[in-house]
């Protein structure tokens, strides 16, 4: 298994498939782009599948999301899927996606296996989503987000950020059209991995500005921390049920001391947390030979290291040279 010095197990993996992405959200990265990674630094099909089965055999990852940069953009994606879901024991398997292009592969990653997806849509406004993104695309989302419900990726969860000054007065409209289309909407706080090091914690959209707005429309009676479990989100019903939902807040009301998840990049890295400064590379250790018994006591060291928590509240703290576009959801 992997186990860190304060007893956290970690059950779910998340692999980053590409940097790339074919938006440039403002709070991910700049207008023009980033230096994307080169194509042999890249982990090949095969290596991810064999990392996977590593990780869900020999670790007991029970739950793998695909996530990137954009990891509808992976030429090989629908294999990738189908090979995870076939290795014994079977895992969960999700996926984080802008939802450009979802219309044309939902059907085809069911087919494969995927089990559900989620989605990122910051707005019901063309206008907003073109100035938040910089690209006009937000029909294409709505119809991806369509697609995965009518292909059977549910619960098809909706993730949104907020923004002072942009969508930060839409959470109840959200929220009553994620009820109407039966999508599970989750909040998620704005954290400090923007490429440009922009974030400041000051202004930011809040948890607690977050519900108090969707309350000025809706009941909303908390789950409970029971429900929750190692769950990022904390989730409330909505008028009595049954719909729900859920606020990430990563910055405000941290959750380190449940966390279940360990990384890996699109480049061969495992990252034991988003903010985390330093990695540990399994793919030198792959390209030279390694035999999975090695690679596992590897995984398991960057494991064990893991800090206690994400340290947003120090003072000190030092955002990741990363941006989320690299490091994945």
């Amino acid at each position: 298994m992997l186990i860190d010095t304060f007893g956290r197990v970690a059950t779910d993996l998340r692999v980053s498939l590409t940097d790339r992405c074919n938006l440039r959200c403002t709070y991910c990265m700049p207008e023009e782009g980033l230096q994307w990674l080169a194509k042999p630094d890249l982990l090949t099909d095969d290596e991810i599948v064999r990392l996977v089965g590593i990780a869900v055999r020999v670790l007991g990852i029970e739950e793998v999301r695909f996530t990137g940069g954009e990891p509808l953009l992976r030429p090989g994606l629908v294999g990738i899927v189908e090979r995870v879901k076939a290795l014994t024991p079977s895992p969960q398997t999700s996926l984080t996606t802008n939802g450009i292009g979802l219309k044309r592969t939902a059907a085809a990653l069911k087919s494969a296996g995927l089990d559900r997806v989620n989605v990122s849509l910051d707005t019901l406004r063309p206008d907003v989503f073109k100035t938040l993104t910089r690209r006009d695309r937000h029909k294409d989302v709505l119809e991806g987000l369509e697609a995965a419900r009518e292909a059977g990726l549910t619960p098809v969860k909706v993730n949104t950020v907020l923004m002072p000054g942009l969508n930060q007065d839409e959470a109840p409209d959200l929220l009553a059209w994620a009820v109407a289309h039966d999508y599970e909407l989750r909040f998620i706080e704005q954290m400090p991995l923007d490429a440009q090091h922009g974030w400041k914690r000051e202004g930011m959209v809040t948890a607690a500005d977050i519900l108090a707005s969707l309350r000025t429309r809706f009941d909303l009676a908390p789950e409970g921390a029971g429900a929750r479990g190692s769950a990022p989100a904390e989730r409330w019903l909505v008028d009595g049920g049954p719909h729900r939902v859920g606020v990430i807040a990563s910055v405000t009301r941290p959750f380190c001391a449940a966390c279940d998840r360990t990384r890996l990049t699109a480049d061969g890295q495992i990252r034991t947390c988003l903010f985390a400064t330093e990695e540990t590379d399994l793919r030198a250790a792959l390209r030279s030979g390694a035999p999975d018994e090695e690679i596992a006591r590897i995984w398991r060291l960057a494991m064990w290291g893991k800090k206690a928590g994400a340290g947003l509240d120090d003072p000190s703290f030092v955002q990741p040279d990363r941006p989320m576009s690299a490091i994945g959801g």
